[in-house]
């Protein structure tokens, strides 16, 4: 098995960060309305850091696995990190096979890089990370004003 299914099977079957957790100072809920896919997703911010990423995801294998890539690679970071990996995953997963991602900026986040070729899958790769811009936005924190996507 690839290395990089075998990552992604992992973080789906035991993912990082899942279950909702207090405190958090934003929330959001997002729904892939072409599969099915939903996550609510919690940020708990300490300043400009990010100390906790919870959430509630139900779907398919992809959006489970980047939800936990995305709390594995945010949390502890402060937001200019985490919207720098956030900006990272977002033009990896939309070049359609073009950009492989750089391990050193996603992390695990690489594995997740072949979905860019399957362009209905990509949007089941960005939902966790479009809730946590969404959830940021609603703590009141400042995202970043290059990394607003």
């Amino acid at each position: 098995m690839d290395l990089y299914q075998e990552l992604i099977l992992d973080h789906s079957k035991r993912p990082h960060g899942r279950g909702l957790r207090e405190p958090f100072e934003g929330e959001a809920h997002h729904v892939n309305p072409t599969c099915g896919d939903e996550i609510t997703l919690r940020v708990h911010l300490d300043g400009q850091t990010v100390q906790d990423v919870s959430y509630d995801a139900t779907g398919c294998s992809i959006s489970v696995a980047s939800a936990s890539i995305l709390a594995e690679e945010v949390t502890g970071h402060c937001l200019a990190e985490a919207f720098r990996t956030q900006s990272a995953m977002k033009a990896m997963l939309t070049s359609r096979g073009q950009d492989e991602g750089d391990p050193e900026v996603i992390g695990d986040g690489v594995a997740l890089s072949g979905v860019s070729r399957y362009p209905a899958r990509v949007k089941c790769a960005l939902l966790p990370w479009m809730a946590f811009t969404d959830a940021v936005a609603r703590s009141g924190a400042a995202i970043p004003a290059n990394d607003r996507s």
